[in-house]
């Protein structure tokens, strides 16, 4: 008997216990609708307006109206200004200040950084969640301490930056029960120094972070060495076992084979999903490791101070117009250029962020205290769990479920109790549960602890 056919019979002993009336499963028109209005047109000219500065390395200039990180930070505060006059004062628009100290590698002096930020207040009183979409407005060319070099930055990481642009001007026009930070960092090229700030201040204010997109080397479809072209797949990078677990929590990872369900994974699963939905044509690959090859991100503070965060980047990179002085050499030409991009790739993969923010911010919050009832041996496995405790009351929730070899989920069970009695073994298949709401709109897995 096949493995479909065995689901197929499952589902139908289990059928009174599922509910009939569930959530839609069409797209939300307004999210579909905001991805149509990402412009690349709009990714352009902000990508040019940023390379216009010259370098925007962090130790450059801070005073001239026309070169250097002061000037360009000074601009991208000025559109998120724009985009909150132009959606009725939505948007709170801050640079957060900090100074750095000399620290013997990147920083040879005290600097005084600023992360250029606007805030989507939620419309809900109740819900306290908070969602950061980020790129890092920094550049630099070969010799990272070169701070008065053209270091144009098109790429990297100016395709992070104007993304986050875009994702603000278009989403600041509606209204989500949870806050979205907009965010542009500094210094990432010198030691991940803006995300460090910010991911310090979420933990020391105790934000309720439940997610953090990160957009570094977004925007260029065709890679080198060896050449291949790419407009369609767009990489996600998330931890498996997270920085800050626990002896406790390692011991119940081991207990429970969950190397490969840490919340971060869960969010790019998450991500990967809604691109099928609200990205015809498109497709979101899952990298199972932190980062690239040896490298880091940032998203990596965040995960440091044991946030959910994850990082997405071009499919194939292209390392002549990565870190490098503008120069030709034996007919190849070096540096990170506008002419290098492809726009068109980089608005499908802003819809890619859009998308998955849009999903979580209008989503209920994710259940609490999800258990797997271990107190009888049985082939059945039962689970129980709490509703969130504020914000938008979830319409049901879904129990999702893939075999212990599937990196994905297969399976869906919509059930409108806080129980669900599944026919299938626990020792055979992972679960995970989801709150959502009537629209469809689904938050965060949850993976279940053994409870008796």
């Amino acid at each position: 008997m096949t493995r479909s056919l065995l689901l197929l019979l499952g589902l139908c002993c289990a059928a009174p216990v599922f509910a009939q009336n569930k959530p839609t499963t069409t797209p939300d028109p307004l999210i579909l609708r905001m991805v149509q209005q990402v412009s690349a047109k709009n990714l352009k000219e902000d990508i040019d307006k940023l390379v216009s500065y010259g370098t925007r390395h962090t130790l450059s200039d801070t005073k001239s109206k026309k070169r250097g990180i002061g000037a360009a930070r000074n601009w991208v505060e000025d559109e998120f200004k724009k985009y909150s006059k132009a959606s009725g004062g939505r948007l709170k628009v801050e640079q957060d200040t900090f100074t750095v100290k000399p620290d013997g590698r990147r920083i040879n002096q005290p600097v005084v950084m600023a992360n250029v930020m606007a805030t989507l207040p939620g419309t809900d009183p109740t819900d306290k969640r908070i969602f950061i979409v980020s790129g890092h407005i920094d550049s630099r060319v070969s010799d990272v301490m070169n701070a008065t070099a053209d270091a144009p930055g098109a790429n990297d990481d100016g395709s992070g930056t104007v993304a986050v642009m875009e994702l603000a001007r278009v989403m600041s026009q509606q209204q989500f029960p949870a806050t979205i930070i907009f965010v542009a960092v500094q210094g990432e090229e010198q030691g991940l120094y803006g995300s460090t700030h910010l991911a310090k201040r979420a933990k020391k204010e105790g934000w309720n972070l439940v997610a953090m997109l990160n957009n570094d080397i977004m925007g260029n479809s065709t890679g080198h060495d060896p050449e291949i072209k790419n407009t369609t797949q767009l990489r996600v990078f998330s931890e498996g076992v997270p920085a800050t677990e626990t002896p406790e929590e390692a011991k119940l990872r081991r207990t429970l084979s969950s190397e490969n369900d840490s919340p971060s994974r869960q969010l790019a699963r998450y991500a990967r999903e809604a691109t099928k939905q609200y990205v015809p044509g498109h497709e979101v690959v899952l990298e199972y490791r932190p980062d690239r090859f040896l490298r880091g991100g940032d998203h990596t503070p965040f995960n440091q101070q044991g946030f959910t965060a994850v990082r997405f980047s071009e499919m194939n990179e292209d390392f002549r117009h990565q870190h490098q002085d503008l120069r030709t050499e034996k007919g190849e030409e070096y540096g990170d250029l506008a002419k290098f991009m492809d726009f068109a790739y980089l608005r499908s993969n802003t819809g890619v962020n859009l998308a998955t923010l849009a999903n979580l911010a209008l989503a209920p919050a994710a259940p609490q205290n999800v258990g797997v009832l271990t107190a009888e041996l049985t082939n059945r496995t039962q689970l129980k769990w709490e509703a969130p405790a504020a914000g938008e009351k979830p319409a049901g929730y879904y129990v999702l479920m893939r075999p212990t070899s599937a990196p994905e989920w297969e399976q869906k069970f919509f059930v409108t109790d806080t129980t669900a009695d599944l026919p299938f073994s626990k020792d055979n298949f992972l679960f995970g549960v989801v709150s959502v709401d009537a629209e469809g709109h689904e938050s965060l897995p949850v993976m279940p602890k053994p409870v008796r």
